[in-house]
């Protein structure tokens, strides 16, 4: 009998401060959140995050510690098994912190910045990841500016599926915003996905991927600041030959950069989220993924951004050469 499919949702959550306009974190934000993931059926089998804060001013100055040190993520959680307790039902996700950066003026941290996985458990074994070294992949166009650069990372993992023992890989990142300090930035009208640094970065990425996924399926999620028909967005699905979950299930057509926004500010709506996959992934659907301002979705006004939830399968194996 063949596993149930697996399903992945990948969410910029903005450190849960969007309630705030960005100002600080609120805990408002971290139980609604943790009750539309709750509520998702079937329950992923893997949650990626974006923007998610250590321990900082930010996130703490409407959002007080109930533990001493408690980092954004173990404050997300406690509200997660919150959710769940209140359902009667047991919280099956394990949680991982992939730190980026760290702003700091003295000893007070402003803020921080980086990324989380949450493993379902119960579907997943984690094999191995990089929670120590994150794989920095920051493309630094100007030097003299390299220490107030937000770093970008890509946090990997291998996991295996417990029904068939089947591995795959998860890579979430968050691409840098284009750079202003080229040329071609002021040469284009569409700025997002354009800039030399972002593409420099795409390429390092596609070249950790390769390193660590080798033969083995994966699936590579996160805000990538680049809209489908983007130079950066070309290059992943041209010549690293990754698929683009949503272009695979027909929800956007990706020589359309503006049909489906994922994210907004003020008035602009833009589509910078993807899920991108290869080695073996099949995507069935992105059931439940809304574009951002529909007032239908269990996730309307709670970031910046939307959630890409889908569902994929892992492709048999090729059968070994007999020689």
């Amino acid at each position: 009998m063949e596993p149930s499919p697996l399903r992945i949702v990948t969410y910029n959550v903005r450190y849960f401060g969007h309630m705030l306009r960005g100002l600080a974190s609120t805990v408002g934000p971290k139980r609604r959140v943790a009750a539309a993931l709750a509520t998702l059926d079937p329950l992923p089998d893997v949650v990626c995050l974006q923007e998610v804060e250590t321990t900082s001013l930010r996130s703490n100055i409407a959002h007080r510690q109930v533990r001493p040190g408690e980092t954004q993520l173990e404050a997300f959680m406690a509200r997660v098994e919150e959710t769940f307790a209140l359902q009667g039902r047991e919280m099956p996700y394990e949680a991982f912190y992939f730190r980026a950066h760290h702003y700091k003026v003295g000893e007070v941290s402003l803020y921080t910045t980086g990324l989380a996985m949450l493993v379902n458990t119960r579907t997943l074994l984690v094999d191995r990841h990089n929670v120590e070294a994150p794989e920095h992949i920051t493309h630094h166009h100007v030097q003299g500016l390299k220490e107030r650069k937000q770093s970008r990372i890509c946090a990997h993992m291998r996991v295996i599926r417990r029904a068939d023992q089947r591995a795959f890989h998860i890579f979430n990142t968050h691409l840098s915003l284009p750079t202003p300090f080229a040329r071609e930035f002021w040469a284009t009208r569409d700025k997002m996905g354009c800039g030399v640094n972002q593409l420099h970065e795409a390429k390092k990425l596609t070249g950790f991927i390769g390193l660590h996924a080798k033969d083995e399926p994966f699936v590579v999620c996160g805000d990538f600041n680049s809209p489908p028909s983007s130079p950066v967005y070309r290059y992943l699905t041209g010549d690293a030959h990754l698929t683009c979950a949503q272009a695979a299930v027909g929800q956007i057509n990706p020589a359309l950069a503006r049909a489906f926004p994922t994210a907004g500010f003020m008035h602009m709506r833009m589509h910078l989220d993807h899920l991108f996959s290869g080695g073996g992934v099949s995507w069935l659907d992105t059931d439940e993924t809304r574009p951002f301002g529909d007032l239908n979705s269990r996730f309307h006004g709670l970031s910046d951004h939307v959630p890409l939830i889908a569902r994929f399968r892992l492709e048999a194996p090729a059968p070994a050469l007999v020689t």
